[in-house]
């Protein structure tokens, strides 16, 4: 029987977070990176981009967490508690970490990716106007920069292509200004 089967059966069709039943996937719990039934989950769409902090914490989406915590499998345990600690500011997420019990082995697990220590806020890279950039987008620049180390000026008005994102700073992206790779601030730049 092959694993989605298998998750399927466990979770009765449906979203072992938060009980939706459409768009389902499964997702393998990290640092565990080869899907078992034993490392994995089956997840929504909503819950797998909160997780994976391609959207924001929607807390009210999580309150599900109160019943779906107490699940007699391992993976579960671990997801719930992980979310519960990144919403810990919400007194309802807090009072449910209070008494969730974990084993040493199963808590030690959750903790190992350090993402419990993290909070529910996300930071995306965004444009001067407030609208999400995305790997691979083309902005214009919306003021003239000098270029540190280099005689380049990226003038007003530049359009930059295929951009990459700085995964450690939401405020800055690369992109290529007459061939040279340069970091820009999100601030100078407006969605193309």
């Amino acid at each position: 029987m092959s694993l989605i089967v298998q998750l399927l059966n466990r979770s009765n069709n449906s979203c072992e977070l938060c009980g939706y039943t459409e768009n389902l996937t499964t997702y393998v719990v990290p640092p565990e990176t080869q899907e078992t039934f034993d490392n994995s989950i089956l997840t929504c769409q909503k819950c797998l981009d909160q997780i994976e902090k391609k959207e924001q914490m929607d807390s009210e989406h999580w309150r599900k967490l109160s019943e779906t915590m107490w699940s007699e499998y391992t993976p579960v345990q671990v997801v719930a508690w992980r979310l519960l600690s990144r919403l810990r500011h919400e007194g309802w997420a807090a009072d449910n970490l209070d008494i969730l019990y974990l084993d040493e082995e199963t808590l030690a697990w959750a903790k190992k990716t350090g993402d419990h220590e993290q909070d529910s806020i996300v930071q995306f890279h965004e444009d001067c106007n407030g609208s999400r950039l995305f790997e691979g987008d083309t902005v214009v620049l919306v003021k003239t920069l000098d270029v540190k180390g280099s005689t380049l000026s990226a003038k007003l008005g530049t359009v930059v292509k295929n951009i990459r994102l700085v995964q450690d700073n939401p405020t800055q992206i690369e992109g290529k200004v007459e061939g040279q790779t340069i970091v820009i601030l999100t601030k100078y730049l407006k969605k193309g």
